[in-house]
């Protein structure tokens, strides 16, 4: 059996230097796009389904732009999170991606189902995790929570990086000082906070202007018509996006199956790697 080994790698990717991790050996491409918030990256994101994944997929969970992972900070961000999808665009054709499976989760799942909406040859199937983004482009309140409240009061600081991983998972056991102290490290590296800062104000404008989101941002009308199979995981004692707000968006996407997994918060592939890995590669392979 080959060892399936977690690669670090850079692509040019639209000019952006951009870094992403790799794991498995020619199998069918899995693209894996992480959710927002400081620290975030590819291999924080999707690092513990990695190794499951690889036996059957190449993964590449790449860093988006926006401060996040090792990718350039200083990579311009104008619309948001709609430059994250460019990015995307941009890094599948830097790596000769014609067709792939695509995962993301919060808001990596927005910017998945973006990139599907935008280019639906270049993704054969999409699976989304947990996402207010989609929520609220589905036209759905988002009500308050204790993630987001934590998410927003996040200061530069080691605690508020703790207090930030604690919210995201579930087994807070999970929550080492190794974890923190990566996330810290890439959250703090030189340039991100003012990369975070940028990418904010740049998905407001994305958000706001009459020209750009009812047409963009918003997918009432494109995202339940998308003719690529789809699935959708939910964790039970998801925190950030609040499973009383997935049972609206599991509504508002009749056609598209849900998977609500037990003892998992916002990221419930890391909370439940096990559950979750199944999931997709039953889907997936399928």
């Amino acid at each position: 059996m080959v060892e399936n080994i977690v690669r670090s790698r850079y692509v040019m990717a639209g000019g952006v230097r951009t870094h992403y991790s790799e794991c498995g050996h020619n199998g069918p491409p899995l693209v894996g796009l992480h959710g927002g918030g400081a620290g975030s990256s590819g291999l924080a994101g999707f690092g513990k389904l990695m190794s499951t994944l690889s036996q059957h997929f190449t993964v590449y969970a790449l860093d988006s732009v926006g401060g996040y992972g090792d990718t350039d900070t200083s990579a311009p961000v104008p619309y948001g999170i709609q430059s994250r999808t460019d990015h995307l665009a941009d890094f599948m054709d830097a790596l000769c991606l014609d067709q792939v499976l695509m995962v993301g989760n919060s808001q990596g799942a927005w910017a998945a189902a973006r990139y599907a909406i935008m280019h639906p040859d270049r993704v054969r199937k999409l699976c989304y995790i947990g996402s207010a983004t989609i929520a609220g482009a589905l036209g759905l309140e988002i009500p308050p929570s204790e993630g987001m409240r934590v998410l927003r009061s996040y200061d530069g600081t080691k605690d508020a990086m703790r207090r930030l991983m604690d919210v995201l998972t579930y087994d807070k056991s999970a929550v080492t000082d190794e974890l923190v102290a990566g996330r810290q490290q890439a959250a703090s590296r030189p340039g991100a906070a003012e990369a975070r800062e940028a990418f904010q104000e740049g998905t407001q404008r994305f958000q706001s202007d009459p020209r750009l989101g009812p047409m963009a941002y918003d997918m009432r009308d494109t995202l339940p018509k998308l003719p690529i199979p789809s699935i959708f995981i939910w964790g039970e004692e998801d925190t950030f996006a609040l499973p009383e707000m997935g049972r609206q968006v599991e509504k508002a996407l009749p056609g598209i199956p849900f998977h609500w997994v037990p003892k998992a918060g916002h990221q419930a592939q890391t909370d439940q790697p096990e559950i979750v890995g199944k999931i997709l590669v039953d889907f997936f392979s399928s």
